[in-house]
């Protein structure tokens, strides 16, 4: 189980430092929110540019991303119709909660783990370009209409479009189809920036729970073990029988699918938040415990799978 352990530890201890900086006043007020930014309209956007340019797309066109679209669909529409329908949450954070019940933290936990438990990066492509080029433009669709109030029908289809995230897919994905690549000078200085998204990302969260409430209290506290139950439990366990069941797919790719459904939220989720300034409580205290959870969980999925 060396990749499972290995991939949290090395979020825990970014985290922890992240906590450590805020809890001496370092960075002095407002520092979480400013690295939040800065991951969000700077690196994040290098970040997703660089990967969707050089993916394999024949990778990501596979049975696997079909048990993906399943899996997310099922438990993010779950949480939305409690959200709304039950306890009349807005649509932004509805939206919040959804990514938090659903979107996997597929890049610095997921690549471990693929490697170290599934012995293929691979695995993975799925995951990533789905919620790269599906699942986070969507959600912005729907935070800039929902946050913007009442706008014009131009305003209303530019807002998502000109989402710094999204235009990162979108050229990423123009490079990927076209097959051509930007000189050196230009790489270089995307990959350098794009190197600072995951740490800036970690680092934000880690300062915003100095001072925070004892995780899924309060008035989200439902609204969280709502999200970590459907990620935790919910999403591997409609990921194996999809896998199994209705595509009857071998078992190294059901084992595959399982894993990569168990994985926890993304901190990704939390700098949307903070962008967006809607539920940010949630989206911090389900990243904290969807990934105290999955330890568990992801050691017991790869011992029942070999």
């Amino acid at each position: 189980m060396p990749g499972v352990l290995t991939g949290f530890a090395v979020i825990g201890a970014v985290i922890g430092v992240g906590y450590l900086v805020g809890r001496l006043g370092v960075l002095g007020p407002g520092a979480s929110t400013v690295l939040s930014r800065v991951a969000f309209f700077v690196a994040t956007p290098a970040l997703l540019f660089d990967t969707v340019a050089h993916a394999d797309l024949r990778e990501v066109f596979s049975a696997a991303l079909v048990v993906t679209v399943a899996g997310t669909t099922v438990v993010a529409t779950v949480f939305v119709l409690v959200a709304r329908l039950l306890w009349r949450r807005p649509a932004a954070e509805a939206t919040i909660g959804a990514l938090t019940s659903s979107y996997v933290n597929a890049a610095n936990i997921g690549i471990p783990v693929a490697v170290y438990v599934l012995g293929d990066a691979s695995f993975i492509a799925p995951v990533i370009m789905f919620q790269l080029v599906v699942m986070a433009p969507v959600a912005f669709v729907v935070l800039d209409t929902a946050v913007g109030g009442r706008r014009s029908v131009a305003r209303s289809v530019v807002a998502p479009l000109a989402n710094p995230v999204t235009v990162g897919c979108a050229l990423g994905l123009a490079v990927n189809l076209t097959g051509w690549l930007p000189p050196e000078p230009v790489l270089r200085p995307v990959e350098l920036v794009a190197a600072m998204a995951v740490p800036a990302a970690l680092l934000s969260y880690g300062l915003s729970l100095h001072g925070a409430p004892r995780p899924g209290s309060g008035d989200t506290g439902r609204d969280v073990w709502l999200a970590v139950a459907l990620k935790t439990l919910a999403q591997p366990v409609v990921a194996y029988l999809v896998a199994r069941y209705a595509l009857g797919l071998p078992q190294p790719t059901v084992l595959a699918c399982t894993v990569t459904a168990a994985l926890p939220t993304a901190q990704n989720v939390f700098v949307y938040a903070v962008r967006y300034d809607r539920g940010v409580v949630l989206a911090r205290d389900a990243v904290l415990l969807s990934t105290v959870a999955a330890v568990p969980v992801l050691i017991g999925v790869a011992i029942l799978g070999s």
